[in-house]
């Protein structure tokens, strides 16, 4: 079984063209979970629209973080395998299959995406290329590169991802790092995701380059320290 989760917040614009995307790859069993952080717009009704069973809303949330959204949608996963999914992006043919074929051996992996515009329209043909993506802790602390809206694992990995640290940048990196310390991730190079790029998302890598030094310093010895926590206690 798979679930999908997806955290909203006023995401009309672009939330239709991601969910046509998604469902067709979806099994009877799948799920699709939208934890939507008191939207203002159409979002809600959109998604309602389907009237698809494996739609579950959990609806009038007060997060104001995309953080504590996503581990709220988590916490009501019932897969087997979990995908995290942004509301505005687009996935691509054979990104369920891949990406569960790559689980069967290791705890999460990471496809390579597309950078797109508003318009789906390519800035990058590799996420990883820009970003010299892969595998290690020390690299991923010092300069992530696990791109949530990438990523899927099993469910077994929530017994020591959750809950989130209430300081952290983005719920990637720790997801990342968590993995790294505890399991095997693996970062998939096939582009299975158009990445889209506009005014309202965050940063990639969920740290933006108007952090100070001192700031991303001390970031970094608080996620390491919460991580050792995590890991021993």
């Amino acid at each position: 079984m798979v679930s999908v989760c997806i955290a909203t917040y006023n995401g009309e614009q672009f939330i239709r063209e991601q969910l046509n995307s998604i469902l067709p790859q979806l099994k009877d069993n799948d799920e699709i979970i939208v934890s939507d952080d008191s939207s203002s717009d159409g979002t809600l009704e959109i998604i309602s629209s389907y009237n698809d069973g494996r739609i579950k809303i959990i609806s009038s949330q007060k997060f104001c973080s995309p953080i504590f959204n996503f581990e709220n949608a988590l916490k009501y996963a019932k897969g087997d395998y979990i995908f995290l999914c942004d509301q505005d992006d687009v996935w691509l043919p054979n990104k369920i299959e891949k990406m569960i074929d790559t689980l069967q051996r290791c705890d999460l992996v990471v496809s390579d995406c597309k950078v797109v515009d508003s318009h789906l329209k390519v800035i990058e043909d590799s996420f990883f290329s820009m970003r010299k993506s892969g595998t290690g802790f020390w690299k991923n602390l010092f300069k992530n590169t696990y791109l949530g809206c990438c990523m899927a694992f099993r469910k077994d990995i929530l017994k020591y991802i959750l809950p989130f640290p209430k300081n952290i940048a983005m719920h990637d990196i720790w997801i990342g790092l968590s993995v790294e310390l505890r399991g095997r991730s693996e970062f998939l190079n096939e582009s299975l995701l158009l990445y889209r790029r506009h005014g309202n998302n965050v940063s990639f890598g969920g740290e933006g380059s108007h952090y100070s030094l001192s700031y991303k310093i001390k970031y970094r010895a608080y996620m390491f320290f919460e991580l050792l926590k995590k890991k021993f206690y």
